[in-house]
C-alpha cells in the first residue's frame, strides 16, 4: 500500500512543483479539457448555470473544486489495496484555489469532515491557481436577481422528492441540485423532474444537474472503489457553489429520511452507537 497524494493541475502548462514524500503515489488531477475549459462536468455547470442567471463566487467555485479531488480519491483509490487495515486509506490533496490562506484557515474542518464522512485520514493543502485562472466566473451582464428563492439537494430518492414537493406546493421557486455518477440513478432523477415539471407547469423552478465520474485507472496501478462514502460532500458542495450565486443568505435544503440524517455509526473500536 501507498500513501496517495492528488495534485490538481489548470492545464499542461501549470508545472509547479509539489513535493512528495518517498511513500506517497503521486497522481495529477487534470481540472482543464483543451485550453481553458474545466472538466469533470465543472465547466458545464458553470455554463448551466449562466443560463439560468446564476453567477456563482470565486470562492464556491473552489468548494466544487475541492469536492472533485475528494470525489476522485475517494472512489479510485481501493480501500483493500491502499491501506493497511482494508479501510483506512491515507490521502492527501493539494488543490489549486482564488484564494489559498483562506481555504488553509478551514483546512483542519476539513479534514475532521472528511475523516468522519469516510473513515479516512486526510491532509489537504491549498495553492493559488495558475495566473491565467485567477478569474474564471463570468460576471453577469445584468443586476437583475435569480429567479429562484431557494436550493434544494434533488438525488432521485423519495426524500428529496417529498421535499421538492413541499417546496412547490407552498409557493417557492427552487433550483434543484443534482448529481449523476451512472446511468440508474440519471434515469429516476430525469423521470422525476419531468413529472415534477408536468404537475408543476406555471412555476419557473429549474434544476443544475452535474454528471462528475472519474475513470478507472484514473490512480496508476490502483483498483477503483465502489464504497463512495464521501460523495454526500460533493452533494453538498454542488448546492453550496449554485447558492453562492444567489448572492444573499439561504439555506440549502436537504429532505432526508430521519434515521440515515443522524448518520448512525458503529463505532466496534468502543462498543457503542454514536450518533451526530
Amino acid at each position: 500500500m501507498n500513501r496517495q497524494l492528488l495534485a490538481g493541475r489548470f492545464g499542461p502548462d501549470d508545472q509547479i512543483d509539489i513535493p512528495n514524500a518517498d511513500d506517497e503515489q503521486v497522481t495529477q488531477l487534470q481540472l482543464v479539457a483543451g485550453q481553458k475549459s474545466l472538466d469533470h462536468g465543472i465547466g458545464g455547470a458553470l455554463t448551466s448555470l449562466k443560463g439560468l442567471g446564476i453567477f456563482p463566487s470565486e470562492i464556491g467555485l473552489d468548494l466544487l473544486v475541492l469536492a472533485a479531488h475528494v470525489h476522485a480519491a475517494d472512489t479510485r483509490i481501493s480501500r483493500t489495496e491502499q491501506s493497511q487495515d482494508s479501510w483506512t486509506r491515507e490521502i492527501r490533496l493539494v488543490v489549486p484555489v482564488s484564494d489559498p490562506d483562506r481555504w488553509q484557515a478551514a483546512s483542519h474542518t476539513l479534514t475532521r469532515t472528511l475523516g468522519f464522512l469516510t473513515g479516512d485520514r486526510w491532509t489537504v493543502g491549498f495553492r493559488h491557481r495558475p495566473e491565467r485562472f485567477v478569474s474564471i466566473v463570468t460576471s453577469p451582464a445584468t443586476l437583475l436577481p435569480p429567479a429562484f428563492d431557494t436550493v434544494s439537494l434533488f438525488s432521485g430518492g423519495l426524500d428529496s422528492l417529498i421535499g421538492a414537493v413541499d417546496l412547490l406546493e407552498s409557493g417557492h421557486t427552487p433550483l434543484l441540485i443534482s448529481h449523476a455518477g451512472e446511468p440508474a440513478t440519471s434515469d429516476a432523477q430525469n423521470v422525476l423532474f419531468g413529472k415534477l415539471k408536468q404537475h408543476f407547469s406555471g412555476s419557473s423552478f429549474n434544476r443544475l444537474r452535474v454528471w462528475m465520474v472519474f475513470p478507472s485507472g484514473l490512480v496508476k496501478n490502483v483498483s477503483s472503489e465502489s464504497s463512495t462514502r464521501g460523495r454526500s460532500f460533493l452533494f453538498f458542495a454542488l448546492g453550496v457553489f449554485a447558492s453562492s450565486g444567489l448572492h444573499s443568505n439561504f439555506v440549502l435544503r436537504v429532505s432526508e429520511n430521519g434515521l440515515i440524517a443522524l448518520n448512525v455509526r458503529n463505532r466496534l473500536s468502543t462498543g457503542v452507537i454514536a450518533f451526530a
